[in-house]
């Protein structure tokens, strides 16, 4: 079980150092579930149906990236002709975004910083704010996450946000079922992992993390109360990739996640949008 005990710590060090750590080793083994950075260099496109279909055509337009890890999605942004920005809070995702962004020569910039704590350089100045798949379970502050995103955005700009439904971040195991993480509330919930969801084999020097259960209703109020104007919210029954490794497989490729007779969500989507105009 995870130890709920809240400490001084807000969970930005030990979260940090772990992102550096796997910012280091994700794309660096050949069995790596997710990050094959030698195909995308050759051109593979790393963004899903989902969030493709959810931003639709982003050719001429700002969009900043946040929680952007070392750049593969940003930089699959910039390939569909956005002018992109990155930001994440680990240096050395950062500096491996940069090289990455060398190497395929797509135009990119990437910016180390909290997305809990914006700088104010990026006030106004986007049309698309976009993050997706395992964000808003590493923030601690939602109100100021939300806030940030739409005081990054132009007048009539729209945020997009992809994640792991918290219904399926609840559960540990599907055979048995067991249920073992809250379904909200977002108090700081404390652990140790060894390991990382890109290679479930690869075994890693143990380190503490903090993760922040937030349910639907919190993101939604967390969203208008930034001023933001929800236009979308789906949830999502099947899934092209397992992103826990937990799922199984359906007969059709996709991955559900079974409850009795049914099926309980494995991820949401949120389209939300600025005020037309700029606030006073």
């Amino acid at each position: 079980m995870i130890d709920t005990t809240a400490g001084a710590d807000d969970g930005t060090t030990p979260n940090r150092a772990l992102w550096d750590t796997l910012a280091r080793v994700h794309g660096s083994t050949a069995t790596d579930r997710f990050y094959d950075v030698e195909s995308f260099v050759a051109g593979r496109q790393s963004l899903h149906p989902l969030e493709r279909e959810l931003v639709g055509d982003v050719a001429g337009k700002d969009l900043l990236h946040l929680q952007c890890h070392f750049g593969m999605d940003t930089l699959s942004w910039a390939r569909l002709g956005a002018r992109v920005t990155g930001v994440d809070f680990s240096p050395t995702a950062v500096e491996r975004a940069r090289l990455l962004a060398e190497r395929t020569g797509l135009p990119a910039t990437f910016v180390e910083a909290d997305t809990q704590r914006l700088p104010d350089s990026l006030a106004g100045r986007f049309d698309l704010v976009v993050a997706t798949y395992g964000i808003l379970c590493w923030i601690g502050d939602l109100d100021a996450w939300m806030r940030g995103a739409a005081m990054a955005l132009r007048p009539g700009g729209s945020l997009f946000l992809v994640d792991l439904h918290p219904a399926f971040q609840t559960v540990a195991t599907i055979e048995p079922l067991v249920v073992d993480w809250p379904y909200g509330g977002g108090e700081p919930h404390r652990d140790t992992v060894t390991g990382t969801y890109a290679e479930p084999g690869l075994s890693l020097p143990a380190q503490d993390v903090v993760e922040y259960p937030h349910s639907i209703g919190e993101i939604v109020t967390a969203a208008a109360t930034a001023g933001l104007t929800v236009k979308h919210l789906g949830e999502h029954l099947a899934a092209q990739f397992d992103p826990r490794g937990i799922l199984p497989r359906s007969p059709d490729g996709l991955y559900r996640l079974p409850f009795g007779d049914s099926h309980l969500p494995v991820m949401y989507s949120l389209r939300a949008q600025a005020s037309e105009r700029p606030t006073a």
